[in-house]
């Protein structure tokens, strides 16, 4: 087989982005801001499609060179620039991670905070292993066994970012009842256990999960999963979709910001968190109907 380039990690593909916006909003061409560095013209086109890296040291010159005087905005580059060519954990799992679940981790890991509707599913980072490999091998139309296994600890690995001691990701999930009422045959304590993982993880501060009924009245989480994942500045917001066929991501404020309107919708549709945690708890012992 042909040499393939290596693809770009997605935070320097990020990076990139928010050079280029950068430097189009100090209204310099691409060779003129070029020249001001004293580079090759074609390096900092390379640089801003991920195709080159740049150093933290020249992060603070280009910005200079801009007339960006935000030590903030500065320091969030310089940081990036740092970090963009660092091998995620994750990526150790070679072709059974596939380039858009890489992506989708890398901004899991980097993220603030994320709101997601499961209309169908525990969301992953709330998944216990077994209920893990049971809907992985469920849904995964081609996997070997071995591949459903790499994948469930690829699910139960990327939870850490819900604990960790610094900044832990901030979740807010609302979950379907109809998901909650999973049966597994061969299983039956698993879903069980699902369900008092849960009620756990609703004890962290840093967590919010809540249960949207199945008389509950319409709302635009009707059309599917979404995640909407948000990031410290200056990094944009960003909402994941999913399908049978793989990921989408979506990025610019306009589209965005109807994904963030929507989940408030979804949350007033839903049960209050301390009705939602008594749900949760009456379907695990049995009673929910």
């Amino acid at each position: 087989m042909p040499n393939q380039r290596a693809r770009p990690t997605l935070r320097r593909r990020r990076l990139g982005d928010l050079l280029r916006e950068t430097r189009e909003s100090a209204r310099l061409s691409s060779d003129e801001a070029a020249r001001l560095m004293g580079w090759d013209p074609t390096r900092l086109s390379k640089i801003e499609n991920a195709r080159a890296r740049i150093s933290a040291t020249e992060i603070s010159e280009l910005m200079k060179a801009y007339g960006v005087e935000d030590e903030s905005l500065i320091g969030a580059l310089a940081g990036l620039a740092k970090d963009a060519g660092k091998r995620g954990w994750w990526q150790t799992y070679g072709d059974v991670v596939a380039a858009e679940y890489s992506d989708y981790i890398s901004l899991e890991s980097d993220a603030e905070s994320m709101n997601i509707y499961a209309p169908s599913l525990i969301p992953g980072l709330l998944q216990t292993g077994a209920y893990a490999r049971e809907v992985i091998a469920a849904t995964s139309m081609i996997r070997t066994p071995e591949e459903v296994t790499a994948l469930a600890e690829v699910r139960k690995t990327r939870q850490v970012v819900l604990t960790r001691t610094e900044r832990p990701l901030k979740l807010w999930a609302v979950i379907d009842e109809r998901a909650l009422l999973h049966r597994f045959a061969g299983h039956p304590s698993l879903m069980r256990e699902q369900l008092r993982h849960l009620l756990d993880m609703a004890d962290l501060p840093n967590i919010t999960i809540q249960v949207m009924a199945i008389g509950a009245t319409p709302h635009p989480g009707m059309l599917g999963l979404f995640h909407v994942v948000h990031f410290r500045r200056p990094w944009p917001t960003v909402v994941h979709l999913e399908n049978i066929m793989g990921s989408t991501f979506v990025e610019g404020s306009s589209v965005t910001k109807v994904y963030e309107d929507a989940f408030d919708l979804v949350v007033a549709a839903a049960l209050p968190v301390d009705y939602s945690r008594e749900r949760i708890k009456s379907i695990m012992e049995g009673n929910g109907k």
